[in-house]
Parts: C-alpha cells; structure tokens; sequence
C-alpha cells in the first residue's frame, strides 16, 4: 500500500542525548550494536525508509556527544547535529534541533535512538495519521506489565492526553495502553505545540507528550497508533540489548526461512541486519553470520562455521569450521572445508580447499586442488603479498606458499614443499630437504638412552 505521507517532506528529530550509564560501558549507549548495526544506525536508518528528507540528531555535550555525532554523520553526511546542553525532557530535546524545526517541513517524526527494533513501515502510519485536523499522532502499544509507562487517555477516537506513572491517578494506571515514546507532529504547528510545553510537573522537566493535551486545548487533534510490545523495545542496559538482539534474531530468522532457506537448528543460528541467504540454502547448526555475507542458492553452510564480508556462490559447500573473512569470494561448486580460514581470496568455480588450510591474498583458479595443513605465507611483518594458484593445480598437502608466488594452470607442489620461486604451468616442484637414512641409528639411540 502506498503511503499516504509519499508526498509530503519529513524532518526525523532523533534524540541520542540520554547518558545511558546503566550500559557501563565507555560507548554511548545508542553505539551499542544489535544484528550487527548500532542501534543509532537501525533508527536513523528506519527514519530515512520511513520517508525522512532531513535527519537531525540531538545529541549530548562531551566525548560521548562527539562520538555520536561522527557516527551519525558516517551514515548520513548530511546529518544535522544539535547539542542538548541539559537534560530537562523530551520536549526540551526535540527543542534543541529548533534550528532545523523553524526551516518548515510537512511532517516531524520524533524518535529515539535506543529503540532499535522500531520499523520503517510503522513510522510510516504515524506521518499517515496527520491529515485534516491532526496535529499529533503517538506510538503506543498493550503493555503485559504498564508500571513505570505513560498512559494513554482516550476518548471517542481521539487521545486526549498521555499520564506519565508518577503523575497518573489510580484509574489512569489501571490503563494498559501505554506510550512508546515515537511521535509524529504536524510541522504546520509543531514549534506552537513544542513552545507551549510547560514544566509543571513532578520532575519539573519538559514533556513532549504535553503536546497531546496542547494541541487539544488548541482544537487540533491528537490520536494514538498501536505497536506490538516486541518493536518499541527500549534498550537501557545490558540485559536489555540482549532481549533485543534476541528479538531481531528472531525476526529474521523467520524472514529467511520464509524466503526459501532452511535453518535446521534456527535458534542456534545468528544473523547480522544484512544477511543475504538465497533459496535452498541450508544452514547446519551453530552458525554465525558478520556483516556483508551473501549466500546464493544451493548452498549449503555446515555446522559450526564462521562467516563475514564474505560471498558464497551457488552449489558451494562451506565448512564445517569454517572461517570466512572478509574478502572471501567463493565460486560456484567451490568446497571450503573443516577448519580452514579464507580471507581476502577468491575460490574460483569447483575449486577445493578441504581441510586444515589458510588461503589468504590469494587466488585459487578453477578445479584446483589445495591438500591438508597448505598455507599461504602472505605477511613479511609489513605488507600482504598475493599468491596466485592457477586452474587445475594440485597443491600437495603442508605445504607452505611464501607470497608474491604464482603457481602456474595444472602445476603439482609436492606434499611439505616451501615454495618460494614461481612454478611454471604444468610442472612438478619440490622444495623440500632431500631424506637420507642412517641403518640402525635408532637402535642404537634407544640403547645408549637405556644404559645411561
């Protein structure tokens, strides 16, 4: 369905200012990654889907502020940056960026950093309930538990207030319908609304969800779209990021499967917020997928592997144990066996790499084979240096490839070689001490150790 809000400008007012000391930790709280991603870049992310023509980013002063606002402006290098100089509420955040609110625009969306879980499509219902006469349009959702939430106050449709707990009456906290904190505000009136926020209340700080009882007392309306509890899942500790790292691990889980992969032990299997599995994949157990991995089809990804940046074409097998780095570029029909780690290569179509290897700055050219225990020597202390392995070659097992080295289409290396020189197409080369014999030594060893 298309949006209603398609045609309007939007300015997203993302709040990153709050401490978050309850993280202990030296990263401010919203640098704190869920799937993979910060949970400042999920948020800003979805503000930018949700239609978002300017992103302005409240953050707070000192260290913590700075590192935020880098972040922020990585992603988006348009980002405007404004400074919450004092922690007085919600309102006196969303105030901080008036620069960027007094420039006019259709839509505000104001959300928040530390709520990763929140979708683009559900942002998009806030700004598709700012028609007519609505100036104000909140995200709640049905609490299991609603201490310590703000309650809606509803009436015939409309929501007329929302009661923070401590200032809540008995029957206003029996009321399970409770704020999310995101809200969508009318530009036309956002700045009134904003402006008119007072802090007469028992923590005598400025709330944004004064707006709802404002815009009435003004005849503009204000109404209330519903989340499910999981989605609007603020983050404040470590206990809690695990619960939504374990609620999105969930979540595309699910969209995997349901896109034509197989999970055969899904809840042992981790994916990052960019994930690319293709159809008729199947993932073995205990599998664990970084940043930057595409999967194609017919793949299958055996148990207890390891994969990040890497591409995996079709019909190719990987581990089990198995490490992809960054770089790794499977081919097609390629195999990539137990315990061995690829980084910065590409395995050409139906080449081998089976077990007990490290392949790195390196090619291996299609239909080569590379034997148990082989290495690529690609560092000297300084610079990495590639090694080149032609189609068809044969590299005998512990071998031992000291970069810059090319081996040539359908050359053997011969098993425990140290190959240092390039080997030309169809050679054999054996780079090895020459094995002598001494009869009875042995013998005579044991004897002498015997007598002594």
């Amino acid at each position: 369905m298309v949006s209603k809000a398609t045609e309007r400008s939007c300015l997203g007012v993302l709040l990153a200012a709050g401490e978050g000391t309850r993280m202990r930790s030296t990263r401010p709280k919203p640098l704190h990654e869920v799937a993979g991603r910060s949970m400042l870049a999920h948020a800003l992310v979805a503000l930018v889907e949700a239609g978002c023509d300017r992103i302005a980013v409240v953050v707070g002063p000192g260290a913590g502020g700075e590192a935020l606002s880098a972040a922020a402006r990585a992603l988006f290098p348009a980002v405007e940056i404004h400074v919450q100089s004092a922690r007085r509420g919600t309102a006196h955040a969303v105030l901080a960026a008036r620069a960027a609110l007094t420039r006019g625009v259709d839509d505000v969306l104001v959300h928040y950093a530390d709520t990763p879980l929140l979708s683009a499509q559900t942002l998009r219902t806030l700004r598709d309930g700012l028609v007519d006469q609505t100036a104000v349009v909140a995200l709640g959702f049905e609490a299991a538990n609603p201490s310590g939430y703000g309650r809606f106050i509803e009436r015939d449709g409309a929501l007329t207030a929302i009661r923070e707990q401590k200032d809540a009456s008995e029957a206003e906290r029996a009321i399970r319908r409770c704020n999310a904190g995101t809200v969508a505000l009318a530009g036309a009136h956002a700045l009134a609304l904003l402006d008119e926020v007072r802090d007469d209340n028992s923590a005598r700080e400025f709330y944004l969800t004064d707006c709802v009882e404002i815009a009435g007392r003004r005849g503009l309306r204000a109404i209330a779209r519903m989340a499910g509890e999981r989605e609007v899942m603020g983050v404040n500790d470590r206990v809690q990021l695990a619960a939504a790292e374990a609620a999105m691990q969930a979540t595309l889980r699910d969209k995997a499967m349901r896109d034509g992969a197989t999970l055969i032990a899904p809840e042992t299997v981790f994916l990052s917020f960019d994930t690319q599995l293709g159809r008729d994949v199947v993932v073995e157990p205990h599998c664990v997928f970084g940043r930057g991995v595409r999967v194609a089809d017919d793949v299958v990804i055996h148990a207890f592997s390891h994969l990040e940046g890497a591409s995996v074409a079709s019909g190719a097998s990987i581990g089990p144990y198995a490490r992809l780095r960054p770089g790794a570029d499977i081919a097609t029909k390629a195999r990539v066996g137990n315990f061995v780690e690829i980084k910065a290569a590409q395995i050409e179509a139906g080449a081998k790499v089976n077990h007990l290897s490290y392949i790195g700055d390196a090619r291996v050219g299609a239909g080569a084979n590379v034997g148990a225990g082989t290495i690529t020597c690609n560092y000297d202390g300084f610079a990495k240096h590639k090694t080149d392995i032609g189609a068809g070659a044969f590299i005998g097992s512990n071998s031992a490839l000291v970069a810059p080295v090319k081996i040539g289409d359908g050359a053997i290396v011969g098993a425990g070689s140290v190959v240092t020189k390039p080997v030309s197409v169809d050679a054999l080369a054996v780079a090895r001490g020459r094995q002598s014999e001494i009869a009875g030594w042995a013998k005579s060893f044991r004897d002498a150790h015997k007598k002594a």
